[in-house]
């Protein structure tokens, strides 16, 4: 089964970013909007069970923290892809870097961190250019407490759901 770790924002963020998800980006009925802490990795009920297990410690280890959005971005020429960019504040980085580590899972990032919320992508680069035009005179400011981080698998129509919710803290445990 998939499964992915992913912190969703607050309601009024996910608002903003829907609001254009739902005409540019096709994953917008499969997903909220949602920053990634780790992306796609496969595992059988056993395996996730310690992984679930990690990412307890993991969330006991590290605070909650200020998320900051605050532009408009992309990633081309890479990809067609248009973000609200996030902040990459130490503790966002940390709580990034140790679901990272070897003895998490034994895996390395596929791409370096860039803490973002997708709002529009697989998009054509005429498509692109015109809405990245458009959106990047957006004026981002947005900031909230950020205190969980959320274990998903995917179900058999693509969409995701919780499978678990971790919060941040000692004092949440």
């Amino acid at each position: 089964m998939n499964y992915g770790i992913v912190i969703f924002p607050s309601k009024k963020l996910q608002d903003i970013a829907n609001s254009y998800r739902k005409r540019y980006d096709p994953h917008y009925a499969l997903i909220p909007p949602h920053l990634t802490l780790k992306n796609v990795f496969s595992a059988d009920d056993e395996h996730i069970k310690d992984i679930a297990g990690k990412l307890s410690h993991i969330a006991k280890e590290h605070d909650p923290f200020m998320l900051k959005a605050y532009k408009v971005s992309s990633f081309q020429p890479v990809n067609n892809v248009i973000y609200f960019k996030v902040d990459p504040n130490p503790e966002l980085q940390a709580l990034h870097d140790a679901m990272h580590q070897r003895e998490f899972m034994g895996d390395e990032p596929e791409y370096s961190f860039v803490p973002h919320i997708t709002v529009a992508q697989k998009l054509s680069n005429d498509e692109h250019s015109d809405i990245y035009g458009s959106l990047s005179m957006l004026g981002i400011d947005h900031e909230e407490t950020i205190d969980r981080f959320h274990l998903l698998y995917q179900l058999e129509n693509g969409s995701w759901t919780v499978y678990e919710t971790f919060r941040l803290g000692k004092e949440n445990q």
